[in-house]
């Protein structure tokens, strides 16, 4: 049994607090609001993000920072990607030397273009920063439907044992050292998840949508392979396997999002219709510049930039990705 933290009660962090405590480790859940805190604890049960779905008495609960990390083996950070690093700064005089930190949350911080396990050793130097990701809404794992997904640490021996932690008979958890091809593949396909949001809100077709994932999955490895991922990452469930579902799921915030769009609501409006954080509104800016970095084409994330910050209408971005120069779509030398 290992003494595990889950700091951020939202709808992830709450349904990773009960996966581990399943499992049988010494389990505390961490809410930046007291207010909230005694309401889970009252009520064990999340009503606004899981409604129906019952805590186990056995996680602890808490809004105190030094009671959720002291002592503790592992600490899973589960905030929203744009309150990444001022929740690790806050955590950090709390910290032991060489903590593990699980990152859970999917982003790019906009103009440093860090990654989110990048910006946690930044704010806690002596820690170890490692990343959970894959196709894994919380409303299915906090009710033990199959999930699976990939943990990316810098050493084996830290990714095996946080593989032991998480692994459980209805959450499957592979391994990868390419921690960067997990990250980006995570944040960046929220990006394409509004686009194919979009798509649905606009009333397009099935054959829309499997060209804004395919040729979306195309432009996020383009990145990741130019700044040194593997490409098999982008192949696998940080990268197709969570690009699916957040395309497809009726919990995708993200796709939701998209479709409010399509359907003439402005960014704005959406994101309060869907009272929870966007996150591929956030990475939209990051990967539009990490494109420009590195100078690689990304069409449908140029074009996404374009409807949110530009006032580009959603049709107008779609007919700008249709009648671009004719491409090849991939080439090897083979043609003589």
């Amino acid at each position: 049994m290992a003494k595990v933290s889950v700091i951020g009660a939202g709808s992830w962090g709450t349904a990773l607090s009960m996966l581990l405590c399943g499992n049988g480790h010494d389990t505390v859940l961490w809410s930046h609001r007291e207010e909230q805190a005694e309401e889970l604890r009252r009520t064990r049960e999340h009503k606004t993000k899981l409604p129906g779905v019952r805590l186990p008495e056995e996680i602890c609960i808490t809004s105190s920072l030094k009671e959720a990390l002291e002592g503790k083996d592992v600490i899973v950070l589960a905030v929203p990607s744009v309150a990444v690093r001022a929740t690790a700064r806050k955590m950090n005089p709390f910290i032991r030397y060489g903590q593990l930190i699980v990152n859970v949350a999917k982003g790019i911080e906009e103009h440093t273009l860090t990654t989110l396990t990048d910006m946690i050793e930044e704010e806690i130097p002596n820690s170890q920063a490692c990343v959970l990701s894959g196709p894994s809404h919380a409303e299915e794992v906090s009710r033990n439907l199959p999930t699976t997904c990939v943990v990316g640490a810098k050493r084996k021996e830290t990714a095996e044992y946080l593989q032991n932690i998480f692994m459980s008979p209805a959450f499957r958890v592979y391994i990868s050292p390419d921690m960067l091809g997990i990250e980006l593949g995570g944040a960046l396909k929220n990006v394409i998840a509004l686009a194919a949001g979009t798509a649905d809100g606009l009333g397009y077709g099935d054959n829309t949508k499997a060209a804004l994932i395919t040729r979306g999955m195309a432009e996020i490895a383009r990145l990741g392979i130019a700044m040194g991922a593997r490409p098999d990452t982008f192949y696998g469930l940080s990268g197709i396997g969570d690009l699916i579902v957040t395309c497809a799921s009726v919990h995708s915030r993200n796709r939701k999002a998209g479709f409010l769009m399509g359907q003439g609501r402005s960014m704005e409006e959406a994101m309060d219709e869907v009272n929870m954080v966007v996150e591929g509104v956030f990475s939209a800016k990051a990967g539009r510049e990490l494109a420009e970095k590195y100078k690689v084409e990304m069409p449908i994330i140029e074009q996404v930039n374009r409807v949110l910050f530009e006032g580009r209408t959603p049709a107008e971005a779609v007919s700008d990705l249709m009648v671009r120069d004719k491409k090849i779509e991939s080439w090897d030398g083979s043609w003589k």
